[in-house]
């Protein structure tokens, strides 16, 4: 592995599973589980020093974005790791912390997602939206502002365009790899 991208922490190295991609301006550093056909984009920086980070199959991490955890404590003694699920777009400089993110996620340009707040599967989340600190968001909506609000079901279009997205990146992350 290339030293400027990974780094360990705690003798702990980031794991990456088969046709990965991260970018050379990316940071990885300690106890990261990447899926398959997973893309981080450019300056995309994840810490797992004080707890672990999980990134599902053909998730997609866009440029910009910062991925860290919670540390244990003696008010919460597990902490809050990072895990995000399968078919996930995050999109450009959003900000995910110690949260829980199922599969089929859409996470809008500039989003926060604070500490314990979880996010079910085939959820939209809009531009800019912060999710606090160990809310719940359920399967199936838009959410959109700050603090979050449930806006609509999602319409069958939207939801066919999250496992879409997903797609689109793992055909642009292979032409990426091609290129190596």
């Amino acid at each position: 592995m290339n030293k400027t991208k990974f780094r360990s922490y705690n003798k702990i190295t980031p794991k990456l599973g088969k046709k990965v991609y991260v970018d050379e301006s990316s940071i990885l550093v300690g106890d990261i589980s990447i899926g398959d056909d997973v893309s981080i984009w450019p300056l995309v920086a994840a810490r797992g020093d004080v707890n672990t980070i999980s990134i599902g199959n053909r998730t997609n991490v866009q440029d910009g974005t910062v991925l860290h955890v919670t540390r244990k404590s003696a008010g919460n003694p597990t902490g809050n790791p990072l895990i995000i699920g399968e078919d996930v777009t995050v999109g450009h400089k959003c900000m995910l912390h110690g949260c829980t993110l199922g599969d089929r996620i859409l996470v809008g340009m500039g989003a926060i997602i604070m500490d314990g707040a979880v996010i079910e599967n085939d959820v939209f989340i809009g531009a800019g939206s912060l999710v606090p600190p160990h809310k719940t968001l359920e399967s199936g909506y838009l959410y959109v502002g700050n603090p979050i609000k449930q806006v609509r079901l999602l319409k069958e279009s939207e939801q066919a365009f999250l496992s879409q997205s997903a797609i689109n990146y793992v055909e642009l992350k292979n032409e990426y790899l091609a290129q190596q």
